[in-house]
């Protein structure tokens, strides 16, 4: 069962990057990108001399737009489809990797990855399913699990094993559960939270890159909208992971908090999304003040992730790696 779960989470990258390329076709073909508008401009320059074209020629001419939206919507639902698969794989593999380790699949870093990736994927879904206007934003997704996935795999796997001693409890499904679901849904949070920066830089005249991608997204108030719909439901999730794991902690160690670096940068990641969230209820703070709060805040929870687990030392040293 352990190596079903490596070739099934082979089988998820390699999904998740075909998705993105159809996503990318979408997102750069489709009727709000760039390449569909300069189809539609018309054929004589602007103040240059008029001229004369053939009938055949226009009607071509107006038809190419359509047709690349057409086909650009069929690579849409392309890659929809395409997510799907790779998100079956990506259940099967966490399930093969549970029944092998006979537990839940939640041990290491390796483990905690592939699961906070596979909440992200379905926040996303259930995202799309709400908001289909957002599903070329899908492109931004993939890329960032098919990331993920990959250095977890490449990096971060340990094989098939029993957990620490201090892991094993009860405890173990409740906060850890608990941070991995919040983590997924903080990961959409913060690409819709990137969306809206970019499109808010462009709608305010700035051409440079990123600020051009914003050409192709949807409206900065739908985005911003998203962002803190995702956050307000993970911020809960994420209070309870972290008071579950001072009980444990007590349970454990027999003090609810240590200091212990995991349990400071886990605290500083709340501090930053419930100042997102109280900024987000104030009416004087901007919405593109909230959106970088939003990403401050997924910087914290990488810090807490990787740079611990890699670097740091303390209670938590459970990355395996």
């Amino acid at each position: 069962m352990g190596g079903l779960s490596n070739q099934l989470l082979v089988v998820t990258i390699f999904s998740y990057v075909l998705a993105m390329m159809a996503y990318a076709v979408e997102y750069a073909f489709g009727g709000r990108s760039v390449i569909a508008r300069a189809a539609t401009r018309e054929l004589a320059g602007a103040g240059g001399p008029s001229v004369t074209v053939p009938v055949e020629s226009a009607a071509s001419a107006e038809s190419a737009p359509v047709v690349a939206s057409v086909g650009a919507r069929r690579a849409g639902l392309i890659a929809v489809g395409i997510t799907i698969l790779g998100y079956v794989a990506h259940l099967g593999a966490l399930v093969a990797r549970g029944v092998a380790a006979d537990r839940a699949p939640w041990g290491n870093m390796y483990e905690f990855v592939m699961t906070a990736t596979f909440v992200g994927v379905s926040a996303w879904l259930v995202v799309l399913l709400k908001w289909r206007n957002l599903r070329h934003l899908g492109v931004f997704v993939t890329l960032v699990a098919a990331i993920l996935l990959s250095i977890a795999g490449m990096t971060l796997y340990v094989p098939v094993g029993p957990l620490v001693p201090a892991l094993q409890s009860y405890w173990l499904v409740i906060h850890v559960g608990a941070a991995s679901i919040a983590s997924g849904v903080f990961l959409v949070g913060f690409i819709t939270a990137v969306m809206h920066l970019i499109r808010t830089g462009y709608d305010a005249g700035k051409r440079n890159f990123p600020y051009s991608l914003g050409e192709r997204l949807p409206q900065a108030v739908s985005l911003e909208r998203v962002t803190f719909r995702v956050h307000a439901f993970a911020f809960p999730i994420w209070t309870f992971g972290v008071i579950g794991g001072a009980i444990w902690a007590e349970a454990a160690w027999g003090r609810y908090w240590n200091w212990d670096p995991k349990e400071v940068w886990s605290f500083v990641a709340w501090v930053v999304y419930a100042c997102y969230l109280h900024a987000r209820s104030t009416p004087s703070v901007s919405r593109k003040v909230t959106s970088w709060i939003a990403v401050i805040g997924w910087a914290t929870m990488l810090i807490n992730l990787f740079g611990v687990n890699l670097f740091g030392g303390g209670l938590h040293s459970y990355a395996g790696v």
